[in-house]
């Protein structure tokens, strides 16, 4: 078939996720066929570099030989299995391995299949354990500008208007704090965002469960990028306040900002952290929420003391996914990534450097292997959405948020195919000097 036969038949059946389906009246669907690497090939054989790792998931590039072994071997012996009661090998290796890279006194894995329920799962432990200790806490402390998922409660403590000002009417209560940032008419230092943080934990601390952050990155909250040391100062006050902390990697873990986790450029170990994304090498959903035996022991009792974390999902700990998942991590310790990406991330920068010479770039900015930057002065509001249109029909898949383009790859991209990139883009920048 083609890809229009296939776009008409997608439209007939298919609500697609955060899209207005309008746009397809004029602009088909694409109906992708195949990929191989950082390539996807459509059913007219047109082919796009996917510069997204496909909604930040695909790591290790598509079709990857080796995950793609791992994950047909697992399906000939196991599929699933409950996890309540039950377990299966490939998800206590990967527990085992996981918690080895992780500082302590993190130990113990609570698995979900997506990163909006592992908010959830963390956000549900922190307020529950609190609860176990005599303490009603019910509120949660979030940045500005931030993006945690869309479920109720993940999307309450974000702070993305576009997904958010619907819902307000059934949102829980959250309180937010000012995040540095330089950008979209806003500037915030780490001294008045740290002073804004110290306030309102002065004023809240009592009622706080938790302060969820990413950190270095506010990846769907336009890339805001934001350094090391004002996560480190922002915890320590929160902790100092008694205050749980969440840290959501679940976008920039797995070696997205230069490091495994960024809780390691960060030098600090939060209370819950939340994985996802990258942690199967973007084959299929898992998610994990890794807290401590401090948290874990205020749920261990007896039946009769109703202590017991009453969260579950059906897929929880798939036997498919966990595979994925260990295959992942053989490929981190085979290959040297996370090195190989640093010097990556550096020539993707002096490529990306080249368009500096278009006064309306503006915030050039990188975090590892995240390179983001935004379009300003022009009165039509989505000009990202043209330069995803125009990139498309030159063989590149971008999906920028509002007028911030951002570059976030596969990890296995060449270094020709980043310079085509940038080539395509200086092409379609030109247009509008």
């Amino acid at each position: 078939m083609t890809n229009l036969e296939l776009s008409k038949l997608d439209l007939e059946h298919i609500w697609h996720p955060c899209t207005q389906m309008s746009d397809h009246e004029n602009f088909p669907i694409i109906p992708i066929k195949s990929g191989k690497k950082a390539v996807l090939s459509d059913f007219d054989g047109n082919e796009y570099i996917d510069c997204v790792s496909s909604w930040w998931v695909n790591i290790f590039g598509h079709s990857n030989e080796y995950i793609s072994a791992k994950l047909s071997e697992q399906a000939m012996n196991l599929e699933h299995v409950i996890m309540a009661g039950f377990s299966h090998e490939g998800i206590i290796k990967f527990s085992n391995r996981l918690i080895n890279l992780l500082p302590k006194p993190l130990n113990k894995c609570f698995y979900g299949d997506n990163g909006s329920s592992a908010i959830e799962i963390a956000l549900k432990m922190s307020y529950h354990k609190n609860l176990l200790l005599g303490k009603n806490k019910p509120l949660f402390l979030n940045l500005k500008n931030s993006y945690h998922g869309e479920t109720i409660a993940a999307l309450s403590v974000g702070d993305v208007e576009l997904y958010k000002k619907i819902y307000k009417n059934i949102l829980i209560k959250t309180i937010q704090t000012k995040v540095p940032m330089n950008f979209k008419g806003m500037e915030v230092s780490d001294e008045e965002a740290l002073y804004d943080l110290k306030n309102v934990l002065e004023n809240h601390h009592e009622q706080l469960s938790a302060f969820i952050l990413e950190p270095l990155v506010q990846c769907a909250g336009d890339m805001n990028m934001y350094s090391a040391d004002f996560v480190k100062k922002a915890y320590a006050l929160a902790k100092s306040y008694d205050v749980d902390i969440i840290f959501d990697e679940v976008a920039v873990g797995f070696g997205r900002t230069g490091s495994l986790f960024a809780l390691e450029l960060c030098d600090v170990v939060p209370d819950f952290l939340c994985l996802s994304k990258g942690i199967t090498g973007g084959y299929l959903p898992l998610s994990v929420v890794v807290t401590s035996d401090r948290i874990y022991n205020e749920f261990y009792g007896t039946y009769e003391s109703n202590k017991a974390f009453l969260h579950s999902h059906s897929y929880t700990g798939n036997a498919l996914a966990c595979a994925c998942a260990n295959a992942t991590l053989d490929i981190f310790e085979k290959e040297n990534v996370i090195e190989k990406n640093r010097e990556l991330s550096k020539f993707i920068k002096s490529e990306f450097s080249k368009l500096l010479k278009y006064d309306f770039i503006d915030n050039f900015r990188q975090t590892g292997m995240i390179l983001a930057f935004d379009l300003v002065g022009f009165k039509q509001k989505r000009m990202g959405h043209l330069i995803y249109k125009q990139a498309l029909q030159k063989g590149l898949l971008l999906r920028p948020l509002a007028n911030t383009i951002y570059f976030m790859p596969p990890y296995v991209i060449t270094k020709e195919q980043i310079c085509y990139v940038v080539s395509v883009l200086d092409e379609l920048l030109s247009k509008f000097r």
